[in-house]
């Protein structure tokens, strides 16, 4: 899935949780797309792929560094050392970064038809034939419907994700949908 498909899963996981504060929610946000940092291979490999001495940090380690249980376990910790609320906040992170592996089981096909597998455990990998291309409808549905709920929960409880950014944007964002969704 896209990570920011990751990101709008994430913010509506950590708003399940209402006790997190805004850096909890943050932080559980941020977990469900931090699996995709062993993406960041993408770049070098693009800029040296006509070259003589090529690196294929994507192709060799995307979904294989950071799309398994450990990676889980160890950003869940990390959140819990510097959350306030820390099992709970433990907790949703550890949800929402396995949501970020449900959705790339589920919606992650290459055009090619590629299945990308996801190592879980060291001698069990995770792969699924039904899953769909990632640009397929479903993705673009779990997509919208993710922004969707974010902006029903920005009407609801004056909270989006920009306050991430900036507070004085999120009180804009939520001035705005305030005026134009309710009554």
């Amino acid at each position: 899935m896209n990570p920011i498909t990751h990101f709008f899963i994430g913010w509506c996981t950590a708003c399940a949780a209402p006790s997190l504060d805004g850096r909890e929610r943050a932080l559980v946000t941020w977990s469900a797309v931090v699996a995709d940092v062993d993406g960041l291979g993408l770049l070098p490999e693009m800029l040296t792929r006509d070259t003589p001495h090529a690196i294929f940090w994507y192709s060799d380690y995307h979904h294989a560094l950071t799309h398994n249980l450990l990676s889980a376990v160890v950003a869940s910790i990390v959140v819990a050392v510097v959350s306030r609320h820390r099992l709970q906040a433990a907790l949703f992170a550890f949800i929402a970064y396995h949501t970020h592996l449900l959705g790339d089981l589920a919606g992650s096909r290459g055009p090619d038809g590629y299945l990308w597998p996801i190592p879980y455990l060291p001698n069990w990998t995770w792969s699924w034939s039904g899953a769909w291309k990632l640009n397929a409808w479903p993705n673009v549905a779990i997509t919208l419907t993710a922004i969707a709920i974010t902006f029903v929960i920005a009407v609801r409880r004056g909270d989006s994700p920009l306050r991430m950014f900036s507070k004085r944007a999120n009180e804009a964002f939520v001035m705005t949908l305030r005026r134009r969704f309710t009554r």
